[in-house]
């Protein structure tokens, strides 16, 4: 089945309110086509659930956000998303702050269809305090024990980013870490894939291991071919994150004019090739 699509027609599935998980790492291997899609839509109040970068400083900065359910959220080179600390100090977006761990077993909790996880994570810390409807349980056994009862944390739609992919929906990642991309896709009811390149099924094997092939196409709704679809953030071996573009965005956090010419230079633009053709010609 040939599962190719595009960024609009994908981004057109999506509606005010749903749950939304990028897959990634901080300012690594992102999804920022399909993320720059959602800024150029009318989507609003999103819920996002990210182990997040400038994927949630975007979105937050742009009016798209209700809530973000997150582990950190960085820009790697720079410690802390500024747009997303903007978002936090103003309380224009409602945040729910998890240990890393915690996220990683609400999503695990969402794969296996069970309605929460134990874990010792956040006991004892401001997670409880801040998360009030997070409840804890007892072990049954004769060790004891309480623990954080993690709910599952259901996704409406997953977007992800690989190296390499075929028509079909199977990913590849030729980086040093895999993240939680399989999770994200696992945990949620449709899922869509943006990959460097469409190679052919067999090709797939040439390009790295058997174990790169973390996402099988069972896991995938729609692939879509996006050169350059994780800039500005880092897609190794295809390209290092763009630390001078990243340092740009960053400093118009605290320069509203800075963030106005932003906007119209990069994201007030049409489409995907657009932004690629403002950011080959800076």
């Amino acid at each position: 089945m040939n599962k190719r699509t595009t960024e609009h027609e994908v981004i057109a599935e999506l509606r005010d309110g749903m749950t939304i998980g990028i897959g990634g790492w901080g300012s690594r291997r992102k999804p920022m086509s399909l993320v720059r899609e959602i800024i150029r839509s009318d989507l609003k109040d999103l819920t996002l659930v990210s182990y997040g970068g400038p994927d949630v400083g975007l979105l937050c900065a742009t009016g798209k956000v209700k809530k973000v359910v997150y582990g950190f959220v960085s820009l790697d080179s720079i410690p802390l998303e500024p747009h997303f600390r903007k978002a936090r100090q103003t309380a224009s977006i409602e945040a729910v702050e998890l240990d890393e761990g915690m996220l990683q077993w609400g999503l695990i909790a969402a794969v296996h269809r069970v309605p929460f996880l134990p874990t010792r994570a956040g006991l004892g810390s401001d997670i409880e305090k801040n998360n009030p409807d997070f409840k804890t349980v007892k072990s049954p056994y004769a060790d004891g024990g309480t623990f954080i009862a993690m709910p599952a944390i259901e996704l409406d739609v997953a977007l992800i980013h690989m190296n390499r992919g075929d028509e079909r929906g199977n990913g590849q990642f030729l980086g040093p870490d895999p993240f939680f991309d399989d999770l994200y896709c696992l945990a949620a009811k449709r899922r869509f894939m943006s990959v460097e390149k469409i190679i052919p099924t067999a090709d797939l094997i040439k390009e790295g291991s058997v174990h790169t092939l973390r996402i099988n196409r069972t896991m995938v709704d729609g692939v879509i071919e996006a050169p350059n679809g994780a800039h500005f953030t880092e897609c190794p071996p295809d390209y290092n994150r763009d630390e001078a573009f990243q340092k740009e965005y960053a400093a118009t956090a605290k320069d509203p004019d800075a963030w106005e010419a932003f906007k119209e230079r990069y994201l007030n633009v049409g489409s995907e090739k657009e932004y690629q053709e403002a950011v080959k010609n800076r």
